[in-house]
């Protein structure tokens, strides 16, 4: 089976696409004042109080980025007038539904949702308190929506952590055209996963690639799967996919020692176990879904009729250690991500 740690050619694709400028949400936020976001608060709260339960499924570096944009989005909005408690559902979807529940007996003004299974398990707690998302690949998927129209027609709204496949089926193409099999690993419980395992593969097999799925049930089956993967694979891809998010150490002990490269569906995978990305900014999608919040919970937008909104901007990105490591030079229009010390 042939590797590919050579030399990438510097070729450059029309995606179309424009990438993350300085203006992003947060930037945004931190150049409101304090006196501001206090006067805005007088005036759209008139002394009301809130209460938000936010459940998120697993901490990583994707969904802590949404969380706090969302929490950012709402502080500047309420100020003081709103009271947020985030909670972590370390991974397990039982947790999410205690979770749920809780938020549902505290009788609070919304619940946002961050991951799948998170939206799962508060719409199955409650159809009257308003669920606002984030960081879900497909709303009809995760919610079993047959005629999808946009929006939920329940208690639901949010934002989709969706990049585009196409694109990202593109870039891989882009850096390794001469690769024969391409292996895509993800969580078998996810059901955004398998979504986007099943465009991909589309996708890939466009470009002439033969494609394998490789999925794992939980954390304690993601070395043994990557590594057989890794086995008969001439590149990886990994979705936007929360347990792979969450062992992306593991994944890359595995991969770079196989010497194995692996295009990630978003930058927090790629920076740990990835060599390139097209990206999402998630801290954007969350404040983009505190601001909904604000809609429903003072101006009363129905979340059954509020459209599920996008990212509009994305950014081709590599990661700057395993591209050095596997002796793969991106073409120029790829940004570094910025690494830990």
């Amino acid at each position: 089976m042939k590797k590919f740690l050579g030399l990438v050619t510097a070729s450059v694709l029309a995606f179309g696409l424009v990438a993350c400028g300085t203006d992003s949400a947060k930037e945004r936020t931190e150049a409101n004042t304090d006196s501001a976001a206090t006067e805005a608060t007088a005036e759209s709260t008139d002394g009301q109080t809130y209460k938000v339960g936010v459940i998120q499924l697993v901490q990583h570096p994707a969904l802590d980025a949404a969380t706090q944009g969302f929490e950012d989005a709402l502080k500047e909005k309420l100020g003081d007038n709103v009271e947020v408690t985030v909670e972590n559902a370390s991974g397990d979807n039982a947790t999410c539904a205690t979770i749920a529940n809780t938020f549902v007996s505290d009788n609070v003004d919304l619940i946002m949702a961050n991951a799948t299974p998170a939206l799962q398990a508060a719409q199955t707690a409650t159809s009257d308190i308003p669920i606002v998302a984030t960081s879900i690949t497909d709303y009809a998927t995760a919610l079993g929506i047959s005629d999808w129209k946009g929006s939920t027609g329940i208690n639901v709204t949010g934002t989709s952590d969706l990049a585009p496949l196409d694109g990202q089926a593109q870039m891989l193409n882009e850096l390794f055209p001469d690769a024969k099999e391409v292996g895509i690993i993800y969580c078998s419980g996810e059901d955004n996963s398998l979504y986007q395992a099943n465009k991909m593969t589309e996708y890939l097999e466009g470009y002439g690639y033969n494609v394998s799925a490789y999925t794992f049930s939980d954390s304690a089956d993601v070395s043994t799967v990557v590594q057989t993967a890794c086995g008969s694979s001439d590149v990886i891809y990994v979705p936007t996919d929360n347990v792979a998010a969450s062992c992306a150490e593991t994944i890359n002990n595995v991969a770079l020692s196989a010497g194995v490269p692996i295009v990630a569906g978003e930058e927090g995978i790629c920076k740990g176990c990835g060599i390139a990305t097209l990206s999402i900014q998630y801290y954007d999608i969350g404040y983009e879904a505190g601001l909904m919040a604000y809609d429903i919970l003072v101006n009363g937008a129905d979340p059954a009729t509020f459209e599920i909104k996008y990212a509009s901007d994305f950014t081709k990105e590599y990661n700057p250690v395993i591209a050095k490591t596997l002796n793969i030079e991106l073409p120029d229009d790829y940004v570094a991500i910025e690494m830990e010390d």
